[in-house]
């Protein structure tokens, strides 16, 4: 079966489809909180929070962040918790919870879009920093950051891991430092930087404040690359429970403090420039400008144009690795899922990488605010309605099983729950967003995601009395899944499909019996290129 060959090598896969297994989780709650957040290394975020203060000024630009800051905690912590708990990435989260088997490929593919996406303009960011600094022409930029990433990418989550820690200090300090000098040497830059009325100086209010979360609310699929990392915490134990929570915490959800912080310094350099330097206007919302600048105020030029090259390489690789890493698992995922065949994951990393480059050499920088805008209603429609299964249809109203399922034969091929709250959401939402409904209500378009999923997922779970949750409560596997602790259990059962062993929690009975008629096994990877479903178990009823 196709399966067989691919499981053998996993580590290359990095267990693209299925549950990360004990034996692999070799990293402390510290190395995988640290690896997850090096890949918020970006510096899109600086040019989002120049672009929106610029658009609406700093107060709206504020206003809009904290609302951003506040939806992705909230969205964000019952996600990462069950990723961390049970060792599964979001597209596995979202099958069970609310999609069904099949129905999660559409929410995949909003991912894998979010994935290139933002390489792309992570990849321009970092053109721009090779043109200014060495000459290079940004077509040639373009094709430099995109190669430059594959080979970091191929071995996965261990070379990630090592690429993320040891990054992370100098990547710290070039970011840190031009926002320290401005504060202790322009202390006026402060002064200026609240008074900042944008464009139009019209003030605060409830539209532009909308807006400007609109666009920093794109980025709220960010929780899913965080989960790739967050997927392989060690099992919570007594011992180390307290840093268990506190890594999950800070690396999941927490990661919005430092994506909102890096948006609110953005403007602060972008203010800094337009005030100071009459040229700036057209350069303020570009990162490698806005630190070459205030890195030429504090050191020689030549030093300056060195640090702002080696910081928006730095970055740059930083989080395109995760871009690629994440978007070739949901393309493989989708893909294997549709087709029953599985390629491999380094099939999709070429493709994901291509995509981006051509999205790059289209000047997609220039066109980032009305991008980010129209993608953060397919994001916050996603995100919104698997955070509401989890919290309101799984602990709340107990319609939803609590313990998250993923594998085929054990849900339904679909389930109206999350496809109702997911689809309402994103359809009157981005109608919203190109004012169907009217220009008044046009930047309310977030607001509507955000409530729209919000109602509609429970409804529709106690409309359907969740009856289209399960498809089989028993997988016909009497080991428990899960020790003493409530970690899924590290038993290792034999597959008969690949004649390889898999973990308890990635196992199902196969519905072909063995030659003395007694139970067989199938790994989950395997019984997803089950072309004929002759391993799948019949519906319980």
């Amino acid at each position: 079966m196709a399966g067989a060959d691919t499981a053998a090598k996993e580590t290359l896969e990095d267990y693209t489809l299925r549950f990360a297994p004990r034996s692999y989780r070799k990293w402390s709650p510290a190395v995988v909180g640290i690896s997850a957040l090096g890949g918020i290394a970006y510096l899109a975020d600086f040019a989002i929070g120049a672009n929106i203060g610029i658009a609406h000024g700093t107060g709206n630009a504020l206003i809009g962040i904290g609302i951003f800051a506040v939806v992705v905690m909230l969205t964000g912590f019952p996600l990462a918790y069950y990723a961390a708990r049970y060792n599964i990435d979001l597209d596995l989260i979202t099958r069970g919870s609310g999609f069904g088997y099949y129905g999660s490929v559409i929410t995949n593919i909003v991912f894998a879009s979010f994935t290139f996406i933002f390489f792309a303009l992570e990849g321009s960011i970092m053109a721009q920093g090779l043109e200014l600094g060495l000459g290079i022409p940004l077509w040639l930029g373009y094709l430099a950051s995109t190669v430059i990433i594959f080979p970091l990418v191929i071995y996965g989550m261990n070379t990630l891991a090592k690429l993320q820690v040891w990054t992370t200090p100098l990547w710290l300090l070039l970011m840190v430092a031009p926002f320290g000098f401005l504060l202790v040497r322009h202390p006026e830059s402060v002064g200026s930087f609240f008074a900042y009325g944008g464009k139009d100086g019209q003030g605060v209010s409830v539209s532009g404040a909308l807006l400007a979360a609109g666009v920093c609310l794109s980025l709220i699929a960010q929780i899913a690359e965080q989960i790739d990392y967050l997927r392989f915490m060690p099992p919570r134990t007594p011992e180390n429970r307290a840093k268990w929570w506190g890594w999950m915490l800070l690396a999941g959800p927490g990661w919005v403090l430092f994506g909102a912080a890096k948006q609110v310094v953005g403007l602060f350099l972008a203010v800094y420039l337009i005030a100071n330097l009459p040229a700036a206007q057209s350069i303020a919302n570009q990162p490698v400008h806005q630190f070459l600048e205030i890195y030429r105020d504090m050191v020689p030029g030549w030093l300056a144009m060195t640090l702002a090259v080696v910081l928006v390489v730095i970055s740059q690789v930083k989080i395109n690795v995760t871009n690629a890493y994440s978007g070739s698992l949901a393309w493989t995922n989708s893909y294997t899922r549709v087709t029953k065949t599985y390629p491999g994951r380094l099939v999709f990393l070429v493709v994901n990488l291509v995509v981006a480059l051509i999205l790059m050499e289209a000047d997609m920088f220039d066109f980032l605010n009305g991008i980010l805008g129209f993608y953060a209603n397919c994001g916050i429609a996603w995100i919104v309605t698997v955070a509401t299964d989890i919290a309101v249809n799984k602990y709340l109203l107990k319609i939803s099983p609590k313990v998250p399922e993923f594998r085929r034969g054990m849900l339904y091929d679909f389930n109206p729950v999350g496809l109702v709250g997911f689809g309402l959401s994103a359809v009157l939402s981005i109608m919203t967003f190109f004012g169907l409904f009217g220009e008044l209500l046009k930047p309310y378009s977030p607001l509507v995601a955000v409530l729209v999923s919000f109602i509609a997922t429970p409804v529709t779970a106690l409309a359907t009395k969740g009856k289209y949750y399960l498809r089989r409560s028993d997988d016909g596997i009497k080991t428990p899944m899960f020790d003493e602790h409530g970690n899924p259990s590290g038993e290792l059962l034999p597959c008969h499909v690949t004649g390889l062993e898999f973990e308890r929690p990635d196992m199902i009975a196969s519905a072909v019996p063995g030659p003395e008629g007694e139970i067989q096994y199938i790994s989950s990877l395997a019984l997803s290129t089950d072309k004929h479903g002759v391993h799948l178990l019949p519906r319980q009823h």
